[in-house]
């Protein structure tokens, strides 16, 4: 029989992404994760470490080696008046609703609610970024315990070791696997919204002065219609009413499920594409009048934004990829992105049929492969049920921001090449990939995904 047809099959979240490791483990303690790692014949390599299987590249995939399933490992050790310290297999939105009943939270809060702790502190995210802050969840861990590729365990602080702390915070499980991890809190504060809709122009005239203002940012928007909606958010003074929770629970209800399960239905049932896509505008721009009329509010929990998604994707799932591209040329570069989709659907036939959305995420050095370490970007992410075309597209969507100077993530852009990672990080990437050697000289936990990207093949 065909070894490989007898492998367990791990899927990413969205079900595109296929892993077939020879073994998969689910460990309930730590010293069940090093037997792991010494016992290389029992285990083989590659080494990955999975949580909720979000990510849309082949970053978790483990062909042949070995999956550890980290979601065993989920407890809250401790919460502090400023810190809290989780295991990594920890949802992330499991975490902020605890921290919530001490009247702390989290000091980002991403949409994934199901992101693991452990993914978390040494992968990229994104969120938008309130003044003085970032919007990277990594950032804002101050500890991270792992075990070496070798099977011992180790601890690094950003007191007493800042630069190895950055390394380890954009590592994606290269280095070891994390399961602790300390990270910093706040005390809750009620967070304002409110969702502007702009026409291309006007948001383009208005582009300088919105910059300025100080919120949080996410945008919304379709390349084939003439607006774009900005939600802006930002904390306001204590109040002793009860927050509001419908506002954010409508939106992520639309965002997470009937949004993109009204555009499957319309991509795959409907076979004329003038009616297919009046209908898919045409629930964008309800959406966007939503927005704009009804998720208002002067007092909501910032941690309303996660959103807990089912264990598999349905019929509202959706996938997606992410650039950033320095804000102070975002107007021209989302003029040109729009004008890209526009002539790419004329000339193939595809479009995606998911609002594409956006963050404006603050320069952020505290981890080394940071995409925004040389300053503020605003992101486009394409988002897509995944009809025939988006792998195309998407391949197309990178040759565009690589040559308009964007930076990638990789977790959360597929298809990318060693040329456009090694131009958008540059000698950082030199740097990492001189750290990973060092801590992995046997290749314990280098998958070719990552192979193929960090290393030159004339020096491999």
């Amino acid at each position: 029989m065909n070894e490989q047809l007898d492998r367990p099959k791990v899927s990413n979240w969205f079900g595109d992404v296929l892993s077939q490791p020879r073994v998969v483990v689910k460990p309930a303690t730590v010293e069940e994760i090093v037997a792991v790692l010494k016992n290389p014949e029992k285990y083989p390599s590659p080494v990955r470490a999975v949580g909720s299987n979000h990510s849309v590249t082949r970053c978790a995939v483990a062909d042949g080696g070995t999956v550890i399933d980290m979601t065993g490992l989920n407890r809250i050790l401790q919460i502090g008046s400023d810190s809290v310290t989780v295991q990594g297999g920890a949802l992330y939105i499991e975490v902020a609703k605890e921290l919530d009943k001490h009247g702390l939270q989290f000091f980002v809060n991403i949409e994934l609610g199901n992101m693991t702790i452990g993914s978390g502190a040494c992968c990229g995210t994104k969120d938008g970024s309130f003044p003085g802050q970032f919007g990277q969840v990594n950032a804002y861990v101050t500890s991270i315990k792992l075990i070496t590729p070798a099977g011992e365990l180790m601890e690094v602080t950003e007191a007493k070791d800042p630069e190895l702390m950055k390394v380890m915070r954009s590592s994606y499980g290269l280095l070891g696997i994390v399961y602790e991890a300390t990270l910093r809190v706040r005390p809750v504060r009620p967070l304002i919204v409110d969702n502007v809709t702009y026409s291309l122009d006007a948001f383009e005239k208005a582009l300088p002065s919105i910059l300025k203002r100080e919120d949080a940012m996410m945008f919304y928007m379709s390349p084939y219609l003439d607006r774009i909606t900005v939600e802006f958010t930002r904390f306001g003074e204590e109040s002793q009413q009860a927050p509001s929770r419908w506002g954010w629970k409508l939106r992520n209800e639309v965002w997470k499920t009937y949004g993109p399960g009204f555009s499957y239905l319309c991509t795959n049932y409907i076979p004329i594409p003038r009616l297919r896509y009046l209908l898919i505008d045409t629930s964008h721009c309800i959406q966007q009048w939503t927005l704009s009329n009804v998720v208002k509010s002067r007092n909501t929990l910032a941690s309303d934004q996660m959103i807990r998604y089912p264990h598999r994707g349905g019929m509202g799932k959706y996938t997606f990829s992410l650039w950033g591209f320095p804000e102070e040329k975002y107007g021209p570069i989302l003029r040109a992105y729009v004008e890209f989709c526009r002539e790419y659907y004329q000339r193939t036939g595809y479009r995606n049929d998911v609002f594409d959305v956006g963050y404006k995420v603050a320069k952020d050095t505290n981890s080394l492969l940071s995409y925004t370490y040389d300053g503020t970007v605003i992101t486009i992410d394409p988002v897509s049920t995944a009809a025939k075309g988006w792998d195309d597209f998407l391949v197309a969507y990178n040759e565009f921001c690589s040559d308009n100077g964007g930076s990638p993530l990789f977790n959360q852009t597929p298809f990318l090449t060693r040329k456009q990672v090694t131009k958008a990080l540059g000698a950082r990437l030199d740097k990492f990939v001189e750290y990973r050697k060092q801590y992995d000289p046997t290749d314990r936990l280098l998958t070719p995904y990552f192979k193929e990207l960090l290393e030159d093949p004339a020096t491999a």
